[in-house]
């Protein structure tokens, strides 16, 4: 049986998606998969698929205000939709599933279904029809733009099927990729800073320095690299990381005076952590596909892995 969610949304709904954008709880805030109804949709209402990951069931829930209709949730293990569509959770199998473990062909008399565009790499409209004699018909890019969408008779412009990536959608996915990466820089400046206090007051100074350094380093992954992503050199953001990355590891050098062998780490072990960062940002973008994705991890993992990995030692024995 459908459960019945209104499409305003609550101050708790609003927190908890102010709270997830800076990684707070993000796995585990998700929906139940299965059938929900808005307003009081008949068995002639729309069916829209979308993801069990809760900002994205809100996203749409809101655009629904005053609209009938009738959501279908998969089970997405709490990924958004683009996302899961790449990674396979949101895809044919699973909308197969879904369509008769909630009985939708008993709930509604037409049979069709309304799936997000950015779903479309792991849905398979053809077999799901083969399989359950529902058509899919791909919705637009913004759940913003569905009232429009249906008002047209579920049929899109050219401008509902262009995906963005502008700089304030930039600048949202900031947030949850700090707060989840600075723990670790946390944890690295504490061992450095520790062993600067028991090597001596010198030595604190150094440690002071270079975690202060990749602290810069981070920042630059994080939050230039999206922010300025069209304007840095190369397609690849690996390399957009490293670019950024080099000027960075420059600037730390000479603002701390570092020696040859600090300066020297800093070239190598900088520019490999800005790029790392850089590297989760490929599946919030419409800059590279999937492919793309796996072609840049498999090309530059092993290369930053020894950049890194010298430059801390380059660093160290500067220290030393």
């Amino acid at each position: 049986m459908a459960k019945t969610v209104d499409a305003r949304l609550t101050f708790q709904d609003r927190l908890g998606g102010w709270r997830v954008r800076w990684g707070i709880g993000r796995y585990s805030y998700l929906v139940e998969p299965g059938m929900y109804a808005i307003g009081k949709p008949s068995d002639r209402d729309v069916v829209l698929v979308t993801a069990n990951y809760k900002l994205t069931f809100d996203s749409l829930r809101k655009e629904l205000n005053g609209i009938n209709a009738w959501i279908l949730v998969l089970d997405t293990r709490g990924i958004n939709v683009w996302c899961a569509a790449g990674k396979g959770t949101f895809g044919t199998d699973e909308l197969v599933k879904r369509l008769q473990s909630a009985g939708v062909d008993k709930v509604v008399t037409h049979r069709t279904l309304i799936v997000p565009q950015l779903g479309a790499p792991g849905v398979s409209g053809f077999e799901v029809f083969r399989r359950t004699g529902f058509r899919v018909v791909f919705g637009p890019v913004r759940a913003g733009d569905l009232p429009r969408f249906l008002e047209r008779g579920v049929k899109a412009d050219q401008e509902m099927r262009i995906v963005t990536f502008s700089f304030l959608e930039r600048l949202a996915v900031i947030p949850v990729e700090l707060v989840m990466s600075l723990k670790y820089f946390a944890v690295f400046s504490a061992i450095a800073l520790v062993l600067g206090v028991l090597v001596g007051a010198s030595r604190f100074q150094e440690a002071l320095s270079l975690s202060l350094s990749v602290l810069g380093a981070f920042f630059t992954g994080i939050v230039l690299v999206p922010a300025l992503l069209p304007w840095i050199p190369f397609r690849s953001f690996a390399l957009k990381g490293w670019t950024l990355g080099l000027f960075w590891a420059v600037a730390a050098g000479y603002l701390w005076r570092a020696g040859p062998w600090r300066f020297c780490g800093n070239l190598l072990l900088l520019p490999a952590l800005s790029a790392f960062l850089s590297l989760n940002f490929t599946g919030a973008s419409t800059f590279t596909s999937q492919t793309g994705v796996n072609r840049e991890i498999k090309l530059f993992a092993k290369p930053m892995g020894v950049a890194a990995a010298l430059g801390l030692l380059l660093t160290l024995v500067g220290a030393v």
